[in-house]
Formats: C-alpha cells, structure tokens, sequence
C-alpha cells in the first residue's frame, strides 16, 4: 500500500468522526476512563462506549466512563 493511500484512509477516517478537535475529545475522553476506577474490563466496556459518538462528552453518571470535569 503506498503511502499517500494510508494517509488518505487516515485523513477520511478523521474527517468521519468529526475533525481534529472532536479526535482530541475522544483522546481526553478516553484518557479519562483509562485514568477513573474498575476493572480492566469496566474500562474497555466504558471505553467503546465513550467511542460510539465521536467528540462527544460521555453521559455516564458516575463509572469508568465519567469524564473529571464531570465530578465537579
């Protein structure tokens, strides 16, 4: 596969889930439920569900998916 192939599948996949800024809220996001309490498999679930809606905060009250900034 060339190069400008994989950057390209790389740059629609992005573009798909939201730009850039929704890939870094996905990151934080998951930064967060990696970071917050459970089990490994408390975090993977809390993970793909945190992915199913690209750069959008997660809505679980309290759990491996909650992100810090909703605690306070």
């Amino acid at each position: 596969m060339k190069l400008k192939n994989l950057f390209d599948k790389a740059k629609k996949t992005v573009d798909e889930r939201g730009g850039v800024e929704s890939l870094k809220a996905d990151a934080a996001e998951l930064k967060d439920v990696a970071a917050g309490k459970g089990s490994l498999a408390d975090k993977a679930k809390g993970a793909a569900k945190a992915l199913k809606e690209p750069g959008a905060p997660s809505k679980a009250g309290g759990g491996p998916g909650e992100s810090r900034s909703e605690k306070s």
